[in-house]
């Protein structure tokens, strides 16, 4: 079988008809460049330059196999290019999942984002909450994630990419959205939809660590956002959501943020394998780390 070299050193030879000047475009002598060209025809069985005294000339086979000849070197060459892309990061895919709440506030931004600095990653989504995401990070489902570690992992490398701040939903008219102040001590005795401790632990522990929560309190635990929000709206209770829940906006709802509570509270990350990130992993991280604070609107 031939090789690349053989194509290379061939189509030079044709293009200039001159075994000097193929030799010297190729940056080297002219006889290993025979010798390259007597290897192919040998292998292909049959003679593809006539090379007299006075000039050199394609026979039939070589004028047909230039143009094969060309195009193996020409698909040589994008393979090639496409395998450095791949490694950067700039070509392949990205399967990405992210959180209902990441949804409503980074998932739209570092789309365009990918689809400007990542044109030849497809990428794919997959809403999921948080534990799910590490599940699929172990197994290879994903690549990466959005979400919410809510303590350090070896397995697991989370990024900082956004921080918000968590606020009361209550239903309109709920007398904890009227007042001059809100106050975190003011949700005690009121009927609370919870966050789950199992399928929303980040948000459970925030939570716990920054309210002072009677558990006959809790009405309902969910691990949803979006449904916790539906349930507000039905007058089962009270919720602590982060910030982006009141782009939902549901009938029925209303937001207000704690006066003695920071804004900055809701972390969100971008969660990739802590020893084995893929190279589109690793190129929307680049990515992210060198936007501007302000690039999610």
């Amino acid at each position: 079988m031939f090789t690349l070299d053989q194509l290379r050193c061939f189509v030079a030879v044709a293009e200039n008809l001159h075994f000097g000047r193929a030799a010297e475009e190729l940056s080297m002598t002219q006889p290993p460049l025979s010798r390259q060209i007597q290897k192919l025809e040998k292998s292909l069985g049959t003679e593809l330059v006539r090379r007299t005294h006075r000039k050199v000339e394609l026979t039939a086979a070589g004028a047909t196999f230039l143009d094969q000849a060309r195009l193996v070197l020409s698909h040589a060459t994008r393979a090639g290019e496409s395998a450095v892309q791949a490694s950067r990061g700039l070509r392949g895919r990205l399967s990405l999942g992210y959180t209902a709440a990441a949804g409503l506030t980074l998932l739209g931004p570092i789309l365009t984002l990918a689809k400007e600095r990542m044109p030849d990653v497809t990428v794919e989504l997959h809403q999921m909450v948080t534990s799910r995401q590490l599940e699929a990070l172990e197994d290879g489902r994903i690549n990466a994630g959005l979400g919410r570690l809510s303590s350090a992992s070896e397995d697991f490398r989370a990024d900082l990419i956004h921080t918000e701040g968590l606020v009361l939903a209550a239903p309109t008219g709920h007398e904890l959205l009227s007042g001059r102040h809100l106050h975190r001590e003011d949700v005690a005795g009121h009927p609370l939809i919870m966050h789950s401790a199992d399928g929303a632990r980040y948000f459970y522990d925030l939570v716990v660590r920054n309210f002072s929560i009677d558990h006959s309190d809790v009405s309902h635990s969910l691990s949803q956002i979006t449904t916790m929000i539906s349930l507000v709206a039905a007058g089962h209770g009270i919720a602590l959501v982060p910030e982006s829940a009141t782009k939902l906006n549901f009938p029925g709802v209303g937001y207000r943020q704690f006066d003695d509570l920071r804004r900055d509270i809701v972390e969100l990350q971008l969660i990739t394998s802590a020893d084995n990130a893929t190279p589109t992993a690793s190129r929307l991280k680049e990515l992210l780390d060198a936007a501007p604070a302000e690039w999610a609107g």
